[in-house]
Parts: structure tokens; sequence; C-alpha cells
């Protein structure tokens, strides 16, 4: 039996959420090329303290991955009670889109060695789209969004949005102009008055 692991001290935490954050910039700037050695001497810590918090350089890349998501999935559940769930989805699909610019280097930098990232995330991202699902379905229930997607449909648009800004060719397009196509989209349509545009 495994023994259960012991929460770390606050210099450890401490030292391991610094390890996160200067891993997260190198990564996304510079790819997997970036040495471990490195990355522990811009953190201002030893080899040996980011050895003993992540064993292996896919280790650490996928708990930078991890702990974006898990950002991501506070952010949802924090608006899942929200009175306008239409506004919520719209803000957490704004978020995604702002966080994305550089969770999208990662994902690209951690593909580019090889290393599977989706199988390390699976559940943090299931989470996710759990908590997107929620918001669009508050929004349907209370009439402020198109009531015939799903959350496979919703998923898929947001893919398609975030791969186009990551192209090279659309880096300079606005992001918000971008997302206000996409919600014009998903916005429930509103019947004209009775008699608007009949002929006389």
């Amino acid at each position: 039996m495994q023994a259960e692991q012991k929460p770390l001290r606050a210099d450890a935490r401490r030292n391991r959420e610094r390890l996160l954050e200067v891993a997260r910039q190198a990564f996304a700037a510079e790819g997997l090329s970036v040495p471990l050695d490195e990355i522990a001497r811009r953190a201002g810590v030893g080899p040996g303290t980011l050895y003993r918090h992540f064993p292996t350089k896919e280790a650490l890349f996928e708990a930078v991955v991890h702990a974006r998501l898990r950002h991501l999935v506070d952010q949802a559940r924090a608006l899942r009670d929200s009175e306008d769930p239409g506004a919520a989805l719209f803000l957490m699909l704004d978020r995604i889109v702002a966080d994305a610019a550089a969770k999208a280097d990662l994902v690209d930098a951690l593909a580019g060695a090889g290393v599977e990232v989706r199988t390390a995330v699976a559940a943090s991202a299931a989470d996710l789209r759990g908590g997107i699902g929620h918001l669009l379905a508050a929004a349907q229930k209370a009439g402020t969004l198109r009531d015939d997607i799903d959350i496979a449909d919703l998923m898929t648009v947001l893919s398609g949005v975030l791969l186009a800004l990551r192209h090279p060719a659309t880096r300079v397009t606005d992001p918000r102009r971008t997302l206000a196509i996409l919600r014009d989209g998903l916005r429930a349509a509103v019947s004209p008055p009775q008699g608007a545009g009949s002929a006389d």
C-alpha cells in the first residue's frame, strides 16, 4: 500500500510554485529545449530542489499544463451560480481565449517533443468541459442562448477559434472581435414584433 503523501512545508510549497511559474514562462518562450538546470537557476533554487518536485522535464511540463487548466476550472465553478448565465458563459469564453496564447505555445512545444499531454491532463480538461457545459445549459434554460447546440458543438467552435488565432497568418487578429462574432452566433434569436415586415 502506497504511503500517504505528506503536505509540503511552506518553503517547499513556495519553491514548487516558483518553479512552476518560471517553467511556464520558459516553456512558452523556448519550448522544451530549455534545460531543467536553467529553470532551477532562474527560479533561484538548486537543481536538487527541482528534481525532488519534478523528476523529469515531462513531469514539470505536465504540471504546468495541469495548473493552468485547474485555474480555468476554478473560474468556471465560481461562475456556476451567476444570475446571468449567458454573460457568465461569455466571460468564461473570454478568459479561455485570453489564456490560450500562452497555453497554445506550451501544448505546441510538448507535442513537438513527442510527449502526450492529453492523458496527463485529461481529468482537468473534462472538468473544464463540464463547467462550460453547465453554463451553456443554464444560459439555454434562461433563454439567452440558442437551444439547438450542445457542449460538443460549442467546444468544436471554440477549438476552431483557438486554432485560428494560433495560426501565423492570423496572429494580428484581435481576439475580442473574433469573440464578438462567436457571441453573436450563440445568442438566441429574437423574434421580430408580430406583423413587422408585413406588406400593407
